[in-house]
């Protein structure tokens, strides 16, 4: 389900005063694959709850270039939000999810196992807000820029 940053803020905030635990992720999800689908659901082992915090349009161009994204923000999260193992899906326009994340607090958040907790960018924030970090190693080969390559060489 999609929500505004001001929702998933009081819902995360609610559901840990009974009890819930949260996990939160990030990214653009931009060309849904087999790799993002095992993540996630990798990454909702973690909780109770998994919120996807989503690069918005804005955010991804920033990022990748202005041939991105490929998917729209609205399908992006539309495709994400029916996922079972997805709760909550919210989008941010910065190219760094930071400020959510501080201010979501989750229980714990999940990035690929490609960095370290020395060489997380947003270390300072987990470790001040006692997030717990936990890193999910990718499928070999899945990836959306692998996709747009193939997809090219057509």
């Amino acid at each position: 389900m999609l929500v505004s940053q001001d929702e998933i803020i009081n819902i995360v905030k609610d559901g840990q005063a009974v009890g819930k635990t949260y996990v939160v992720t990030n990214g653009c999800f931009d060309i849904l694959h087999v790799g993002h689908v095992r993540y996630l659901k990798k990454t909702k082992e973690y909780a109770d709850k998994l919120i996807v915090m989503l690069n918005s349009d804005k955010s991804v161009k920033s990022i990748k270039g202005d041939d991105r994204p490929i998917n729209c923000e609205a399908d992006r999260a539309e495709i994400l939000s029916s996922l079972s193992c997805v709760d909550y899906v919210v989008l941010f326009d910065e190219k760094s999810p930071a400020n959510l994340l501080e201010n979501i607090k989750p229980n714990v958040y999940t990035k690929g196992a490609d960095y370290t907790l020395e060489t997380l960018p947003e270390r300072d924030i987990v470790l001040r807000n006692n997030i717990k970090v936990e890193f999910i190693e990718f499928v070999e080969g899945k990836s959306t820029t692998n996709v747009i390559k193939k997809i090219n060489l057509k």
